[in-house]
């Protein structure tokens, strides 16, 4: 079964609220209408491959022209 796709944009502002705003998991996930575990998800793959807000905010989202 092939993987969801993800919505870079939602991760971006995840990992924005999580590194500028020090909010919870929780208040992440109402913020973008996410699942706790889905943020959790985010955060921990962001982790692992070291990707930071400052990194990631300038990544282009897949549907942005270069």
């Amino acid at each position: 079964m092939p993987a969801e796709k993800v919505d870079m944009r939602k991760v971006k502002e995840a990992l924005r609220l999580r590194e500028d705003c020090g909010l919870s998991q929780r208040q992440i996930a109402l913020s973008c209408q996410l699942s706790r575990t889905t943020v959790a998800e985010y955060l921990r793959r962001a982790a692992v491959t070291g990707l930071t807000w400052p990194e990631a905010a300038i990544l282009k989202d897949s549907h942005e022209r270069l």
